[in-house]
């Protein structure tokens, strides 16, 4: 299925596609894809660690998790042999890294590995909006987390050059390529000794890709991002697929 102009339909459309597409996101990633020690789970965490689906690795022995077990990472696959198959990929040295060491802890007692973030136009409609976002983003990639983003609105004025070049920004890069033709944005984040990322460039019309999710800088799953779309696309109203189809 193409990728639709969401700009099309008011917010209340999108925010409701939004939360049918995170639910297919966690029934797709929980049914057989990720390693048994991991999971994801959709909600959001209180103050600025907000995400829309969060991957946790179990902590609890009693529920199934060794940490002695030295298996080949089950569902998941190794950098080293299948590498992602976005078309720009690069390496960003962290900038003062430690300012911004900052645990959290999920109510279960898991640990947050990962963080996927479907944007919403509220994240780049004012500035302290977008600030906030970039921020968390920002924060996380320091904390360790890896991160997933997947962007389906076109630039502001707030992301002229897209959202991944305003995140690269505020980790020094200053130039990154962005095509004006592919203006959409899917962008995988692995947090190590330094940021890889791996970037794929689209836009309306195009089908989505899977997309990386990082579990550890090493090893990662692929998040089908055309299936789960695809799924959560049945449930918008005929009223406004019309209004998408045109």
């Amino acid at each position: 299925m193409p990728i639709h102009d969401w700009t099309r339909v008011n917010s209340g459309t999108w925010h409701a596609f939004h939360l049918g597409w995170i639910a297919e996101i966690q029934i797709a990633l929980n049914d057989g894809r990720m390693p048994k020690e991991y999971y994801a789970q959709a909600e959001q965490v209180t103050g600025p660690w907000e995400a829309d689906v969060l991957a946790l690795e179990i902590q609890d022995r009693e529920n199934g998790y060794d940490d002695t077990d030295t298996g080949d990472g089950g569902g998941s696959l190794a950098v080293a042999t299948v590498r992602p198959k976005t078309r720009m990929q690069s390496e960003i040295e962290f900038v003062h890294r430690n300012q911004r060491q900052i645990a959290i802890r999920h109510t279960s007692g898991d640990r947050i590995v990962a963080l996927i973030e479907l944007v919403s136009p509220g994240n780049k409609s004012n500035d302290r909006s977008f600030a906030a976002f970039v921020n968390k983003a920002v924060a996380s990639l320091q904390t360790g987390y890896h991160l997933l983003i997947v962007d389906l609105f076109p630039p502001t004025p707030r992301d002229p050059s897209g959202i991944h070049s305003e995140l690269s920004k505020s980790f020094g890069v200053e130039s990154v390529p962005f095509d004006h033709s592919e203006p959409l944005t899917l962008a995988a984040y692995s947090s190590g000794a330094s940021i890889r990322t791996y970037v794929e460039p689209t836009a309306v019309g195009r089908e989505l890709i899977d997309m990386p999710l990082f579990l550890t800088p090493e090893r990662y799953v692929n998040v089908p991002l055309e299936q789960t779309y695809t799924s959560a696309y049945r449930g918008v109203p005929r009223r406004w697929k019309g209004a998408l189809e045109a």
